[in-house]
């Protein structure tokens, strides 16, 4: 049986990585694609992209067995949300679910600086075994070129902590 693989999108700037991870994602895996209303206001503005309003509510339960599940990029409120047990959206349920379930829930908290509020939520947060603090965050080694190269290579290290087999990007030598 495939793996099932969630990527929830929140209302952070570059909502459109999320879409491009999730475009990615080997076809091997089963896929699901969460919107928060917020990520399809920031979609609209920064990348012009329109969405229809689509929720599917199977990842909100234990029971269909998420694998892996993304939160690209994390707005901090959802990451707060998470942090405190609340569960207002699909995004925050399918987060719970993951954390209560012991499944892998990798969150990309968007946003500079940190404060101390979203530094303790990440603290928290990490202090769970199945769950992953990865904001995107360069790596120079691999000598980006283009905004792309930059995107390949954030999506190749979140595929390599959630397992999943990738030649993104120009690895370390």
């Amino acid at each position: 049986m495939n793996k099932k693989v969630l990527v929830c999108i929140s209302g952070a700037s570059g909502a459109n990585l999320g879409l491009k991870l999730y475009n990615l994602i080997p076809p091997y895996y089963e896929r699901f694609l969460t919107i928060s209303k917020n990520a399809k206001i920031v979609l609209e503005k920064e990348e012009n992209i329109f969405l229809e309003e689509d929720i599917a509510a199977p990842p909100a339960s234990g029971s269909f067995k998420i694998d892996i599940t993304f939160i690209v990029p994390c707005s901090m409120n959802t990451l707060a949300k998470i942090a405190l047990g609340i569960s207002d959206n699909l995004i925050t349920r399918a987060a719970q679910v993951a954390i209560k379930e012991k499944r892998k829930l990798i969150i990309a908290p968007r946003e500079m600086p940190f404060s101390e509020i979203h530094l303790e939520h990440m603290l928290k947060l990490s202090k769970f075994q199945n769950v992953i603090i990865a904001p995107p965050i360069i790596g120079y080694y691999n000598n980006p070129k283009t905004i792309e190269d930059i995107e390949m290579f954030l999506i190749g290290k979140w595929f390599d902590l959630a397992g999943i087999e990738n030649e993104l990007f120009k690895r370390w030598k």
